[in-house]
């Protein structure tokens, strides 16, 4: 019974010792930002997509600037909730990058507009 105990005490300090979690730390070089600054430089990369939109900018300089900002939204991580909703509106910016590759730009500034409104609300689920 002891050796049992023994046993599953060792057991129990390694894994607290060697814990990747408590160990995890950021790459070397990489900037990691809290859920709100991330969402907020995620709504301004989209600001400027929709301005370059509505300026005349077509095709693939403006799905390079809606890759910009899907890209900074993987940043966002705050819960399982956020993830989910953080997805969805994602998805709103890979349809608008494809409308934009296809020459709508008037239907990918939508898109992104409606994106826009998603990522803003993922601040309430914070």
């Amino acid at each position: 019974m002891l050796k049992k105990i023994l046993l599953a005490s060792l057991i129990a300090a390694s894994m607290g010792a060697v814990s990747t979690s408590a160990m995890a730390e950021t790459d070397k070089g990489r900037v990691t930002y809290a859920p709100a600054d991330a969402i907020n430089n995620v709504s301004a990369k989209i600001k400027v997509a929709i301005d370059a939109a509505a300026s005349g900018t077509q095709g693939d300089a403006l799905a390079d600037l809606i890759k910009d900002a899907s890209d900074l939204s993987k940043e966002i991580n705050a819960n399982d909730k956020v993830d989910r909703a953080r997805a969805s509106a994602n998805n709103v910016l890979k349809s608008a990058k494809k409308l934009a590759q296809e020459g709508k730009t008037q239907e990918a500034e939508e898109a992104l507009k409606e994106a826009a409104k998603k990522f803003e609300a993922l601040k309430s689920l914070i």
